[in-house]
């Protein structure tokens, strides 16, 4: 089994703790089979909610899917302690949001969608519906009457 670490970078505009809302978040991720190097053409999504038993009972994982190429089973999950928010100090610099470890897969494409959280650098405002699909977002924040926002989202996989 390898770790692997979804780094986010982004421009942020007076707002902080941007993360993952719940355990029901939805990473949406290209997966690549070890074995035979197939990438499904549609996007797969694991939560922290979804807990699928491996074979053999032993332990479990966010989600377990056999590979239509060549018939291996292979398996993700989330490792909830390494869930990280990205923070103003954080900014235009790549950070480790979350690790998953990975039996028999490599994530390779991450696509951000709804269901970040964020709040506002100075106010503490909460933004509690941030989507990312669009690879940036705006709003502002009436406490302060400024606006605030996420710009220029990107990401890259690490082996931890």
């Amino acid at each position: 089994m390898v770790k692997f670490g979804l780094q986010f970078k982004a421009t942020l505009e007076n707002v902080t703790n941007v993360r993952p809302l719940g355990d029901d978040f939805r990473w949406f991720l290209k997966l690549k089979c070890g074995n035979c190097g197939e990438i499904p053409d549609k996007w797969q999504y694991v939560n922290q909610e979804e807990s699928v038993p491996l074979k053999g009972g032993r332990s479990s994982a966010s989600m377990v899917q056999k590979c239509k190429l060549c018939a291996r089973e292979n398996s993700i999950d989330i490792l909830g302690d390494t869930i990280k928010p990205y923070n103003a100090e954080d900014s235009e610099s790549f950070k480790t949001m979350v690790q998953f470890e990975c039996r028999g897969l490599e994530p390779i494409d991450f696509q951000p969608q709804a269901g970040f959280a964020g709040q506002g650098a100075e106010s503490g405002t909460q933004f509690p519906e941030i989507n990312l699909l669009e690879k940036d977002w705006t709003d502002y924040d009436e406490e302060v009457k400024e606006s605030v926002g996420i710009y220029e989202v990107t990401h890259q996989f690490i082996k931890c």
